[in-house]
């Protein structure tokens, strides 16, 4: 509680009572097991989710358990204090921003805590994100059927508070039909189980008495005043998605309060756990894409296709096409579609491939003889049909920063109409947005059940372009109605349609809504301001007319965003694919910690907070601000999030722009010296290397020389080698004929001094295949370690160094080859952000490769063949900025095989893992996927890595293993041994070479690190 100023009293709405938030804050505390945050960075973060809309909440409950959750409300309602549940934060309507406690269920309540596979059901906590409950529940051969597009980081509560839908519901149904029973409390403390309720049970529910009797006998009296008015305006599609489900309480019909509570949006209950219906995970798919001359001759195909019942039923038009093109997204998938201007995406399940197949060919053979006949391409490969069905989900990524285009915003991206009238409404809503001046947005989603999703280039900073904005909401709500259709058919309402509700449902609808709110929440705390009694569609904007926030100068230029910071920072969107678990290298510090403010987007969003465009925006002190640096001390600096995240945040430019201006004029972090100066250090230390060794090894001195470095003590310095790469080469001189021609080996830090042991096998393999060998005429640096450490000024300094003595092979098209990827990766990438308009550092980014895209173009020369298994750990700046693709190419000519790739981001990441106080999430990133795979893999698997990184955290975590670069594997394969086959390949097994090998590790030391903490590093 200390070390924070924490907000004044508040209330959230005028008439309402002043919240005293210090009290509040004090018994949150000491009643709640969890974590209770009303700090400045904490607010910020979750100050917006995905939507347009933007509200500062009161203070943020991580709660350990559900009876923790339960304290919390009770402590909140002996305050008065509003409350709004939040789970993954991707809703784009508003629903989990509020001025309110908002409980953050993601972080621990995620258990599964039961499965009945022969009833076909499941209970959940809320906090459990869908692909990990259809991972643990893969065994029994079920899954949840409803997939969102985010179904890596939504969770369960997020998909019942908003009845969320996705693709295969054109199968499964929406989430309120996959909803068993639901324990729910409501503000006032009520506790219990709701669920379909027949008559027998309703009279044993009012025989029993107390609030739930009273909840019971209220909503039915509600659904029966007002039942001629609900059959009347709810419209019987398959999306409807706006409103309260009061048509689950109608008389004559089940009563299923559990129903009529999805989708509510936390403005009635908090939802405490479910249980869901299962489907069988089907055995095999089928994908068949159609194409038609646009997205609307497509949509007028939707009947048709539909009664073949498929899995999935998509639409995707040429605009989405045609921006993820600009983008570089997908480029295979999108080879693969056929001709056309808009596309069907259809997939069929079946008891075995041939099944699946012969559903998708029954229905092309029907299509053959109509006027809907489409160009097809058809898929039974399931990478081909994963990258197909990347590309429609990456929908709001694509479509939301394209270039050359005005920014784009949701705000009326989820309507939905009865599919068989959603050609020509897609056909009136192209015009009407073409004469809202809003021509050119991307129409694509769920066309099998009449959802359409788009984003839009609303104005959101002008009074004009925020009247606009209101103003084509209305017309468009209109144009909805008329179709008979929702204003929402997945999204929810939440702030964005809660105003536009009385068009679609009427008056009385309307006034039943506010009845049945005020069954559960008479006082308005649950979630206020959204649904019932709603805020203005434009009120709360994330932006806004009154937005005003500093642009200042900068070090990186941007190239990508204008040359504006604000620019570069509002790229996050809030998609939320940065809080993954599984796919990808983005975010290891989130997977470590499960906090938001270690997410991409939680940083994201602490930085927007910074730039103070906001009057209430909790982070005052810009560049000083000690919340956004706390929240950035945990950022590895990987770049996962520069290749992973859809809109292409570099969180790790970011990073390292704000360390420089923060620390500018004042003393900086001990690590930011000894590491972010090391290429010096290593320098001056090269001609003693023997006596730094001993010295910094030595028991008493080397805990010391850690402590004044800002060292983790329990990490093992590494080694300086007796004679440095560079050292070595100008004794022994080029050598080969090199026919291919000269290439310039860049002697990085790591291999330079750490590691020579490489750059001498790079140097074998390269003349070896022909090119003739150069190194820089004098020790030069790429200015990494100044960069990673945020010394912007150095690291120019260096780099203006590198690019003058390197300028005649630059200019003369000579090839550099680099080793370290993170260096690498600062040649070809963050060089050009420093000095976009320097052509010399444009060659040097379009020259540098690295050795396997070297040896991969090289016409004619023949990889040495391994026989053996490889474990290849990709660095993180390798997946992120040069790419995979051309090892992978090369591990497969060498007949490497099968190569396994381990994903993920090793945890060391440059000085991260040796700076004090980082350990612990260091070796929990490890531990996520690298340090397992290790451990499983067989004694003789090759483990591969041509990080420095990541081979000195393999070796520190005390696995036994030493990893190689693939220079020495290519250098010993090529050598051959008295092992070697007939046929020239190279059985390892026995061979001397730092290959396969398992030591006793210095870093045992780190054993004391527990592999898997009890609960997430991070806050406690």
């Amino acid at each position: 509680m200390a070390g924070h100023l924490l907000p004044p009293p508040v209330r959230t709405r005028p008439g309402e009572p002043y919240i005293r938030v210090r009290d509040l804050e004090r018994d949150l505390a000491a009643r709640v097991d969890g974590e209770v945050r009303f700090d400045p960075g904490t607010r910020g973060a979750y100050a917006t989710d995905g939507s347009n809309y933007r509200q500062v909440p009161i203070g943020v409950v991580v709660p350990r358990t559900i009876e923790a959750a339960v304290a919390a409300v009770e402590v909140c309602r002996a305050h008065r204090a509003p409350i709004t549940s939040r789970g993954g934060g991707t809703s784009l309507a508003g629903q989990t921003c509020n001025t309110a406690v908002v409980i953050d269920w993601s972080k621990y309540c995620h258990r599964l805590v039961s499965v009945d596979a022969g009833a076909r059901t499941c209970v959940v906590e809320p906090g459990i994100v869908l692909d990990e409950l259809n991972r643990r529940l893969a065994p029994t051969g079920l899954m949840f059927g409803p997939r969102p597009s985010t179904h890596a980081q939504c969770t369960l509560g997020g998909m019942i508070g908003n009845n969320s839908c996705g693709s295969t519901a054109q199968a499964f149904g929406k989430t309120a039909d996959n909803v068993r029973r639901l324990e729910i409390l409501a503000y006032d403390g009520t506790r219990m189980w709701a669920g379909p309720t027949s008559e027998e049970e309703y009279a044993a529910v009012l025989a029993a008495g107390g609030r739930p009797a009273e909840i019971h006998r209220e909503l039915r009296e509600i659904a029966a005043r007002h039942a001629g008015q609900i059959r009347e305006r709810y419209p019987a599609i398959p999306r409807r998605v706006s409103g309260y489900n009061l048509d689950a309480l109608l008389p004559g019909g089940p009563f299923d309060l559990a129903r009529a509570l999805v989708g509510s949006e936390g403005t009635l209950v908090t939802v405490l756990r479910a249980e869901l219906s299962l489907v069988p995970v089907p055995a095999a798919e089928a994908l068949v894409v159609l194409g038609y001359h646009d997205i609307c001759a497509a949509a007028d195909a939707v009947p048709r296709v539909a009664a073949h019942h498929p899995l999935q039923l998509e639409g995707v038009d040429d605009r989405l096409v045609g921006y993820e093109r600009r983008k570089g997204m997908h480029p295979a998938a999108l080879g693969e579609l056929p001709e056309g201007g808009g596309w069907l995406m259809v997939s069929f399940t079946g008891d075995s491939r041939r099944e699946a197949d012969a559903r998708a060919q029954r229905l092309l053979d029907e299509l053959a003889g109509t006027e809907h006949r489409p160009h097809v391409a058809f898929f039974d490969r399931e990478k081909a049909e994963k990258e197909l069905w990347e590309l429609r989900e990456s929908g709001l990524g694509a479509t939301a920063r394209v270039p050359g285009m005005p920014e784009t915003w949701e705000g009326f991206e989820d309507s939905a109409v009865p599919p068989d009238r959603l050609g020509d409404y897609l056909r009136d809503l192209r015009r009407l947005l073409a004469e809202s001046g809003y021509d050119g947005a991307a129409l694509y989603g769920h066309f099998g059940q009449g959802c359409v999703h788009t984003r839009i280039p609303f104005d959101l900073v002008t009074a004009d372009g925020v009247a606009a904005f209101r103003a084509f909401l209305g017309r468009a709500a209109d144009l909805v109605v008329s179709y008979g259709g929702s204003l929402s058919g997945e999204h929810g309402d939440g702030q964005a349609r809660g105003e536009l509700l009385p068009r679609m449902f009427g008056p009385e609808v309307v006034r039943a809504f506010q009845q049945v709110k005020a069954v559960f929440d008479p006082g308005d705390r649950m979630n206020p301001g959204k649904v019932v009694a709603p805020y203005r569609v434009d009120e709360n904007l994330r932006l806004g007319s009154g937005w005003t926030p500093a642009d200042p100068d900068v070090h990186f230029g941007y190239p990508a965003d204008q040359g504006s910071f604000q620019r570069a920072v509002m790229r996050c969107v809030g998609v939320g694919k940065c809080r993954g678990h599984q796919d990808g290298v983005m975010c290891p510090s989130y997977r470590a910690t499960g906090e938001e403010e270690h997410s991409t987007r939680g940083r994201a969003r602490l930085l927007f907070e910074m730039l103070d465009g906001h009057a209430d925006s909790p982070v005052r002190d810009g560049w000083r601000s000690t919340a956004v640096r706390d929240a950035l001390d945990l950022c590895l600096s990987c770049k996962g999030c520069h290749s992973d995240c859809p809109m292409g945040v570099d969180m790790a430019t970011y990073k390292a722009e704000f360390l420089a201006h923060h620390y500018a004029g004042r003393p900086r972090p001990a690590a930011h010296y000894s590491m972010g100066w090391l290429p010096l250090l290593a320098r001056l230390a090269a001609p003693v290397s023997g006596l730094a060794n001993a010295l910094a090894h030595a028991p008493g001195l080397g805990r010391a020389v850690k402590r004044l470095g800002g060292v983790e003590p329990a990490r093992p310095l590494p080694y300086f080698a007796r004679t440095r790469f560079t050292t070595w080469y100008r004794r022994r001189g080029p050598r080969g004929g090199g026919e291919r021609g000269p290439v310039l080996l860049w002697p990085d830090t790591f291999t330079e001094n750490f590691h020579p042991e490489v750059g001498r096998a790079a140097v074998e393999v390269l003349e070896s295949a022909g090119h003739r060998v150069v190194v820089p005429p004098r020790t030069l640096c790429c200015g990494l370690t100044w960069l990673s450490t945020g010394q912007l000024g150095v690291a120019r300094r260096v780099l203006r160094r590198t690019v003058r003595t390197l300028a005649p092979l630059l200019r003369s098209g000579t090839p550099i080859v680099g080793l370290e990827p993170s260096c690498t990766a600062v040649l070809r990438h963050d060089a050009g952000e420093l000095f976009p308009e320097d052509q010399d550092v444009r060659r040097l980014g379009e020259q540098t490769r690295t050795l396997a895209e070297l040896l991969g173009a090289a016409e004619g020369w023949r990889p040495p063949r391994v026989a053996g298994t490889a474990l290849v750990q990709p660095h993180c700046h390798q997946h992120a900025v040069l790419g995979f693709d051309a090892d992978r190419a090369l591990l497969e000519r060498m007949g490497v095989g099968p190569a396994r790739v381990v994903g993920g981001c090793c945890g060391l990441a440059g000085d991260f893992g040796f700076t004090a106080g980082h350990l612990e999430v260091s070796m929990a990133c490890a531990e996520h996927e690298l340090l397992p795979a290790i451990r499983d893999a067989a004694d003789d698997t090759i483990v591969l890595a041509d990080g420095f990184s990541c081979r000195t955290q393999i070796e520190h975590a005390g696995t036994g293993r030493q990893a190689v670069h693939l220079a020495e594997l290519l250098a010993a394969a090529g050598r051959g041994t008295p092992e070697a086959a007939a046929d020239g390949a190279v059985a390892f097994g026995a061979r001397p070479e730092r290959l396969i090998r398992r030591r006793s590790a210095p870093a045992r030391a780190l054993g004391a690190v527990p592999a898997r903490p009890a609960d997430p590093p991070g806050r406690r």
